[in-house]
């Protein structure tokens, strides 16, 4: 197994080689780079190496002008980056952590003092690390619903915010479907809240499988679901409600050994019939939609499209 990826860079070949057989005999996969054009290449990519020791000064763009280019990017994972100097005074020290360097070690450097603090800094990255995926499990948990495991309704209205904004900008329509399972309050008296849950969860777990990879689905709230079509006028986001609806009652939800048939109605709503529209009057439209397909016998799907239904009017 490799060791940790660690870009050098540096324009004297000794130095180069040097640093490299030693990190290469301290387990790091090396990746050398022999100008500052190149190291920048490297740390520029995706999977750009965590751990860089570069030369303060290189032909083209030197070590310091590298840190300041990563910092100003707000990458992440962070880079833990070493600058190699001859200078050991106060002043370049401080440019270079000013600029974003976070140690900096002077040539002719000391081996054990250099291993001792790439294993410093890959403690460092380790923390970052651990605390991105405390981070990351915090926002899961603040946005997914706990049933379903799709986002929850403060998450997908966030989702519709932001495709509804991006839609004005390119000139393109967001689509809206509330679905809502019908007699859901009938299936949790008669076979319990459990099975209500695997009723949500089953339904849920349809609509996320029938959907676009960049559409959104998730729990508005009880037994709705909210799906977000982005790129959609009103008739392809119809097709896509209808896929949606169909998808739920094409099959029984085996609860224990109890089947239970569920259907569900659906309204529809799209940005390109009412311009300038809110995410909060989007699914409204959407929500009265779906109380005609209640009213109009259930199991079916109805569309926001009457003038009375307008949002200047909500």
């Amino acid at each position: 197994m490799s060791g940790p990826r660690i870009l050098i860079a540096d324009d004297h070949q000794e130095t180069l080689e040097h640093l490299g057989q030693m990190l290469g005999e301290w387990g790091y996969e090396v990746i050398a780079a022999d100008n500052g054009y190149r190291a920048w290449e490297v740390l520029h990519q995706p999977d750009a190496p965590r751990l860089a020791i570069l030369d303060r000064r290189m032909p083209g763009i030197d070590g310091l002008e590298i840190v300041r280019k990563i910092r100003e990017q707000g990458q992440e994972p962070h880079i833990y980056v070493m600058l190699l100097t001859v200078y050991d005074n106060e002043t370049h020290v401080v440019d270079g952590l000013s600029a974003g360097a976070d140690d900096y070690i002077v040539k002719p450097f000391r081996a054990h003092e250099l291993h001792a603090r790439l294993e410093a800094g890959r403690r460092i990255l380790e923390i970052q690390e651990q605390l991105i995926r405390t981070r990351d499990q915090l926002h899961s948990q603040a946005t997914t619903d706990s049933v379903t495991g799709l986002w929850n309704r403060a998450g997908i209205v966030d989702i519709l915010q932001r495709e509804l904004s991006r839609a004005v900008r390119i000139n393109s329509s967001v689509g809206l479907v509330i679905i809502d399972i019908d007699n859901f309050k009938n299936i949790n008296d008669s076979f319990g809240h459990q099975a209500g849950d695997s009723v949500l969860l089953e339904c849920g777990q349809r609509m996320r499988g029938s959907v676009r990879t960049y559409d959104a689905t998730g729990r508005y709230g009880g037994d709705e679901f909210l799906s977000v079509f982005p790129g959609c006028n009103v008739e392809e986001a119809v097709m896509l409600g209808e896929r949606l609806r169909r998808e739920i009652a094409k099959q029984h939800v085996t609860v224990g050994l109890a089947p239970i048939w569920v259907t569900a109605s659906a309204g529809i709503a799209s940005s390109d019939l009412f311009p300038e529209v809110t995410a909060e009057q989007l699914i409204a439209l959407a929500d009265q939609a779906l109380y005609r397909a209640k009213r109009g016998g259930r199991n079916r799907l109805e569309i926001a499209e009457s003038p009375e239904l307008a949002p200047s009017d909500l």
